[in-house]
């Protein structure tokens, strides 16, 4: 069986726009993943490690555990061998309290990448090939979040470009999931139910690609 590690923060996690109750598994876009490369004849699980605020590099200061980089080695070791790392990560630099901007967030996504490279997993085991997944942008945020997320429409700009650009020169995969979904008009922020089937959906045929299945 092919393992596929998602490591992500609340849009995977699966929050449901406007409460703190979460997608069923089914209907995140992990799970329907995993479940559209079944269909194909794929043996494969889809490992979700999302946390809610995680950032790529910084740490929330409200919260601890929040900053994505730290531990992150022990996570590939935790769940090696792999074939395939996703990485959604960016909305979460751009909360309020944060002032950084898309190319920030971008080098904190190839700090990730170089840790994922250097992980220490078993001696022999393959070094996962990586698919990084720009997440929508921010719209304005609305509801109980919206003093956390306070002008992360205007910081989020560019992140999609950015994160490509780091893609492209460090040999990742790339996608870009704003060109297929939209954050929900609930919260600005987080994905609804049929936001979270076509994003997982669209993702199908270009990891199957990554797995050796076109």
């Amino acid at each position: 069986m092919k393992q596929i590690l998602v490591y992500g923060d609340s849009l995977s996690w699966g929050i449901i726009p406007g409460t703190r109750e979460r997608h069923p598994h089914n209907r995140r876009w992990p799970g329907v993943l995993e479940q559209g490369l079944q269909a194909r004849g794929q043996s494969v699980r889809v490992i979700e490690d999302c946390l809610n605020g995680r950032r790529t590099v910084w740490d929330d200061p409200f919260k601890a555990g929040r900053k994505g980089l730290d531990g992150f080695a022990q996570r590939m070791e935790v769940n090696a061998p792999l074939a395939l790392l996703i990485f959604m990560l960016g909305s979460n630099d751009f909360q309020s309290m944060h002032p950084h901007n898309a190319w920030h967030s971008s080098q904190g996504m190839a700090s990730l990448v170089l840790a994922a490279r250097g992980a220490p997993i078993e001696p022999g085991m393959p070094v996962a090939p990586i698919l990084i997944v720009a997440p929508p942008p921010i719209q304005p945020p609305r509801g109980a979040i919206a003093p956390k997320f306070a002008g992360g429409e205007h910081k989020c700009v560019g992140l999609a470009a950015a994160l490509q650009e780091v893609a492209a020169s460090m040999g990742c995969a790339y996608f870009d999931a704003g060109g297929v979904i939209a954050t929900s008009p609930v919260d600005g922020v987080h994905l609804d139910a049929e936001q979270h089937l076509t994003l997982g959906r669209a993702l199908v045929a270009p990891v199957a690609a990554l797995l050796g299945q076109d």
